[in-house]
């Protein structure tokens, strides 16, 4: 790979990080805490929404991001041919 498609693929990489780690801020930092107290007037499950995101909806958008992020990964892989065959 040359340099300039290394140095693509990277900020490509980091792009990706970057926007998903924002999501995951966003909803572990804003949903649990600073919007909590106007989430909390949904219930699911009998627990307010701000209370489950603080303790479990975090958890499981940062799993899902984890499968995000590997399928972008793999697609990124493909697209600069170094990919796993």
């Amino acid at each position: 790979m040359s340099n300039k498609d290394l140095n693509q693929y990277w900020k490509t990489n980091l792009k990706y990080l970057i926007i998903l780690l924002s999501i995951w801020f966003t909803v572990s930092y804003g949903c649990g805490i600073l919007f909590a107290d106007a989430l909390n007037g949904i219930k699911i499950g009998g627990f307010p929404l701000g209370f489950w995101f603080a303790q479990q909806g975090s958890i499981y958008v940062f799993v899902v991001l984890i499968f995000v992020y590997v399928n972008l990964m793999n697609k990124l892989d493909k697209k600069f041919d170094v990919d796993e065959k």
